[in-house]
């Protein structure tokens, strides 16, 4: 082997986690309570991606905390606010959702992330639709 493709292979072993594919990522939200009469359309960013981990070969030697697996999370995010409409005065109009502004490969945060994976999810609407036309900070 040459030298420069070993130190090539050196360096994308050590560095390999920092060049990953997690990236904000666009995401159509739709977005609908019983109450109200139309279904909201919301164009946004979540974060999406492949994240460099390893299984260890040495599981019971290991303490628990060094076998978590890394997930692609939030590393900046804001919050932005959009108004459904057709709802009756008594139900809050309003709906927060997050907006990805940068990503990291990470331990999972319940904080602000739902860690579980759960079946896959129909997302659509079952009302007539009305597209967000943009949601405004809170």
């Amino acid at each position: 082997m040459t030298a420069t493709f070993l130190m090539s292979l050196l360096f994308g072993l050590a560095f390999g986690q920092t060049i990953s594919f997690c990236v904000p990522t666009e995401y159509i939200m739709y977005i609908e309570r019983t109450e109200c009469a139309y279904c909201l359309t919301i164009n946004t960013t979540v974060c999406a991606g492949y994240c460099l981990t390893r299984d260890s070969n040495g599981k019971m030697f290991l303490p628990k905390s060094a076998l978590s697996q890394n997930v692609c999370t939030y590393k900046d995010i804001t919050y932005r606010t959009a108004m459904l409409p057709g709802c009756p005065r008594h139900v809050s109009p309003y709906f927060s959702y997050p907006v990805a502004r940068s990503c990291k490969c990470g331990k999972c945060n319940t904080d602000y992330t739902d860690c579980i994976h759960e079946g896959v999810r129909t997302n659509y609407c079952t009302k007539p639709q009305k597209p967000s036309l943009e949601g405004f900070p809170v």
